[in-house]
């Protein structure tokens, strides 16, 4: 039995339309497949090929469309939700993925350059802006949604070698908590998840995280061992499904006990 069954029933998304940033692998791809098992739609988008995570989705369901996405640029990401509304009717979910990081170098602050403190923040934290706003307006006339921002456990505790991931992440977290005050009143809530170091494809292919620095990270978690993508799905069903509906402005951690808030 799938972690959509344990949760609520057997599709306890059925129904639901659901957009995922950044699916074109890792996190978002099993994401995005985990929530078409759990019965939704789904439209996912990246600014990389999706070929792959369409195909996984489509051995499902039906329901699913790919466009390609760029967080940053207000009128792509009008054109993706645009999609969801013309092929599936709503949106009821959207998760927002997308951002730079399995493929960031563990650097000094003083090393890390003006462009690339800008190219971070613009894609994790204004591209999560861009796709929240995006979609208020249909979730507003339903009067309902659900918003799940991935932010970091790193943003709570600190870690060096990666302060403009850091800074943008913990961004992500206080964007949580101002836009669940905004748009509750309208039924949209806005949580957050907030991973660990995840053994996902951008990681296990980044030099920068050796087996030194992985096995110093697990060391700090209370569960010590590591985290893989398909630890993430339990809390994300949680967040999209009826099941957290009086829950809003949170950040959850799925770190193995690393953060304890």
């Amino acid at each position: 039995m799938s972690d959509a069954d344990q949760l609520t029933g057997v599709k306890p998304l059925a129904g639901k339309v659901a957009i995922v940033t950044g699916a074109g692998q890792g996190l978002g791809a099993t994401f995005a497949t985990e929530l078409a098992r759990a019965g939704a739609s789904i439209v996912i988008g990246d600014i990389s090929s999706t070929e792959e995570t369409y195909r996984a989705i489509e051995s499902i369901r039906r329901n699913v469309a790919a466009v390609r996405l760029d967080v940053t640029d207000g009128r792509s990401v009008a054109a993706m939700v645009d999609v969801a509304i013309r092929q599936f009717g709503s949106v009821d979910i959207l998760v927002n993925n997308a951002a730079i990081s399995g493929i960031l170098k563990l650097q000094p602050l003083t090393e890390i350059s003006s462009d690339d403190w800008d190219r971070v923040l613009a894609v994790n934290t204004r591209g999560t802006f861009e796709c929240i706003k995006a979609v208020v307006q249909p979730m507003k006339k339903a009067g309902y949604g659900k918003i799940i921002n991935l932010a970091s456990g790193t943003a709570i505790k600190g870690s060096p070698g990666l302060a403009h991931y850091v800074a943008s992440k913990g961004a992500v977290i206080s964007l949580t908590r101002a836009a669940a005050r905004e748009l509750g009143d309208f039924g949209i809530r806005v949580n957050a998840i907030a991973p660990g170091l995840t053994m996902s494809a951008g990681i296990l292919n980044n030099a920068s995280w050796n087996s030194d620095v992985v096995s110093r990270n697990v060391a700090t978690r209370a569960i010590k061992r590591e985290v893989y993508p398909e630890d993430l799905i339990g809390t994300l069903l949680f967040m999209a499904s009826p099941a957290s509906d009086f829950m809003t402005g949170q950040t959850i951690c799925v770190d193995g006990g690393s953060v304890m808030i």
